[in-house]
């Protein structure tokens, strides 16, 4: 027996919570700003994030709302995204508080800082790749504000690396699911794509 769910009859907080528990599991984007005058260092994770092309390359997160994460890229037009671990969750989660503008998540969470090569924020020492980006274009979307940031730098730690590319098996990444959920890599399979082949003479 299914359960029908109208969009439009709950209302957008109820579907909300519907919809992040079906679209799972979500990658997380841990995104470091700083405001215009350079007094603070936001960092919050964003678990609406994708690729959104690949030449040039260029990264996707949403915004629900205004947060300071879109105000900053906005304003200074850059962002470090830093790859979010399994390890990492305590800290991940710390830096979630809707906190002032004014107050750093990096100092509040205690989180330690290293400097970008290319833009304006900090990477997360501990994270194991950063992304950093310039922002690229916007889009509002409802209630939603959907950045694309152009991949200017990227760096990962060596020993994430296999045969030259980051190894989801040593990143360990870190998901996001619905509610208060949170996911793990789990395991993994390996399946070959199956080729197309052009049906030949008969």
């Amino acid at each position: 027996m299914r359960v029908d769910f109208d969009p439009e009859a709950m209302g957008g907080p109820a579907f909300y919570r519907f919809l992040t528990s079906v679209v799972v599991p979500r990658p997380i984007a841990w995104i470091s700003t700083v405001t215009p005058d350079g007094l603070s260092e936001n960092l919050a994770p964003h678990s609406f994030f994708s690729i959104a092309s690949t030449d040039p390359p260029i990264v996707q997160f949403t915004s629900i709302g205004r947060k300071d994460s879109l105000r900053n890229v906005e304003e200074t037009g850059d962002f470090v995204v830093n790859f979010a671990t399994e390890a990492l969750m305590p800290l991940v989660n710390a830096t979630a508080t809707d906190f002032p503008r004014h107050v750093s998540e990096f100092d509040h969470a205690g989180v330690e800082r290293e400097p970008s090569l290319r833009v304006r924020p900090p990477r997360v020492r501990a994270s194991p790749v950063a992304l950093e980006c310039r922002s690229h274009t916007s889009l509002r979307m409802g209630n939603s504000t959907l950045v694309f940031g152009r991949v200017v730098h990227a760096v990962a730690d060596r020993d994430v690396l296999a045969d030259g590319r980051p190894s989801a098996p040593l990143l360990r990444p870190l998901t996001k699911l619905g509610a208060d959920e949170w996911g793990t890599l789990g395991e993994i399979r390996h399946l070959n794509r199956i080729p197309y082949e052009e049906p030949g003479p008969r």
